[in-house]
């Protein structure tokens, strides 16, 4: 007799589960490649869980439900994961885009008002109200985009209360949200005007008054580890202050310049190095050696119109868990669009489509210790789900311009569908 579940998905075109591997951990060289792709491809679901998967006629005959969709003609990937997201700020920066696009270099753009510190000051102008608002719709677009784990940064505040503000937006923003989120707290994102001259102090301010009170609003500590920000020894007293807090780490490492950033994430045991456009040989090294992920951002290098993308051949070879994310924020790559950022990937990192997925879901789960709950549908896990409109999941980096999410399942749960009833581009909408 079959097993009554709560919802069936069905049909789908190409169900790629992840299953051919562990269901935790990070992974590496070829096993980048395992992607457990199932044809006629079904789901069965109860209490938010994946109970099975495997093909339509077997799935349908084992597990029955009064709610079944049929996924006909599209591919079905687990939700994606967006493992480095700054989300929470007042007001965009399109007019430093434009004048980065006429010439103007870094220190132009700060001198006309721009740059980190201009976010800083809308944020610390922004009510609460208007941050959890902003936030909120932030939120919801990482949804739409198919992404249903996301990692969300602060940053803008730059103070003990305006980064508790954006802390608290965070966390009324995600309680509306039906969205898995992991909190970052990184007040060592600049140096705020009233310390500029006096560096040290706010390093002090940083690990003896915001880290103690902001850790319990917070899973992880991040710092913008590079020369002119804060640099080798700033950083280190940063993340040990945060990890004595019990905080967890990550890191902006080698972003425009080698500073050794990768080998001191290695050193202190964070949970991931990110950027790493200038990462060493000996940084490579270390991060093959270790479970300290590397999350890639080239959406921010084709943003910035940077030559030096991160070396993602060379640190897979190597044997490094590499993640791919947006880095959605207002100043240096505002999009929410992991596969526009798959696009990138396949053709200036020269990534596989199938390393692209892997580096979507379950690397950048283990990233943020939730390898055991999603990333991929193994059994037990949630049922998040990411359904495109795509003739295979070849189609992954091949297909970009358009948003190709045409719903995002949570828990088990569609809760966008950015339904095109009939669209060439993008195929038909899913049907009940």
């Amino acid at each position: 007799m079959a097993e009554a579940v709560d919802r069936l998905f069905v049909h789908c075109k190409e169900l790629v589960t992840l299953a051919d591997g562990p269901d935790r951990g990070p992974r590496r060289r070829d096993a980048m490649r395992a992607l457990g792709v199932v044809a006629d491809g079904a789901v069965a679901v109860k209490n938010g869980r994946v109970v099975a998967c495997g093909p339509t006629e077997r799935i349908a005959r084992d597990y029955r439900a009064t709610d079944e969709l049929d996924l006909s003609d599209h591919v079905v990937l687990p939700g994606l994961v967006d493992c480095h997201t700054h989300p929470v700020f007042a007001t965009t920066r399109e007019n430093e885009f434009h004048m980065r696009c006429a010439g103007a270099d870094y220190m132009a753009i700060a001198q006309a008002g721009g740059g980190i510190l201009s976010s800083m000051r809308a944020v610390r102008e922004a009510p609460l109200s208007a941050l959890v608002e902003r936030t909120e719709r932030h939120l919801w677009g990482f949804l739409a985009h198919g992404a249903t784990t996301v990692e969300c940064k602060t940053g803008y505040g730059l103070s003990l209360a305006d980064e508790e503000k954006s802390l608290l937006a965070l966390q009324q923003a995600a309680a509306a949200v039906p969205l898995s989120i992991k909190r970052t707290f990184l007040g060592a994102h600049e140096f705020p005007p009233e310390f500029r001259q006096d560096r040290a102090a706010y390093v002090a301010l940083l690990c003896e008054q915001m880290i103690p009170k902001l850790a319990p609003l917070a899973d992880y500590c991040d710092v913008f580890a590079e020369p002119g920000v804060f640099d080798r020894e700033q950083s280190e007293k940063v993340l040990r202050a945060a990890k004595a807090a019990g905080l967890r780490l990550r890191m902006h490492a080698d972003e425009i310049n080698p500073m050794g950033g990768a080998e001191l994430a290695v050193a202190l045991g964070a949970d991931s190095a990110d950027h790493l456009g200038r990462i060493s040989d000996a940084g490579i090294a270390a991060m093959a050696a270790s479970d300290t992920v590397g999350v890639l951002l080239p959406g921010t290098i084709l943003f910035l119109a940077k030559p030096h993308y991160a070396p993602a051949r060379r640190m897979i070879e190597a044997g490094c868990a590499l993640a791919l994310a947006t880095d959605f924020n207002p100043g240096s790559c505002h999009t929410q669009s992991l596969p526009l950022v798959w696009t990138i990937a396949c053709t200036q990192m020269k990534m596989t489509a199938e390393e692209v997925i892997t580096a979507s879901t379950i690397n950048p789960a283990f990233s943020l210790q939730l390898d055991g709950e999603v990333g991929t549908l193994h059994a037990g896990k949630r049922a998040d789900l990411c359904v495109l409109a795509m003739e295979s999941w070849r189609g992954v980096g091949y297909t970009f311009g358009g948003n190709p999410v045409v719903m995002t399942v949570k828990d088990g749960v569609p809760v966008v569908a950015n339904v095109r009833e009939q669209n060439p581009g993008y195929g038909s909408a899913p049907r009940r």
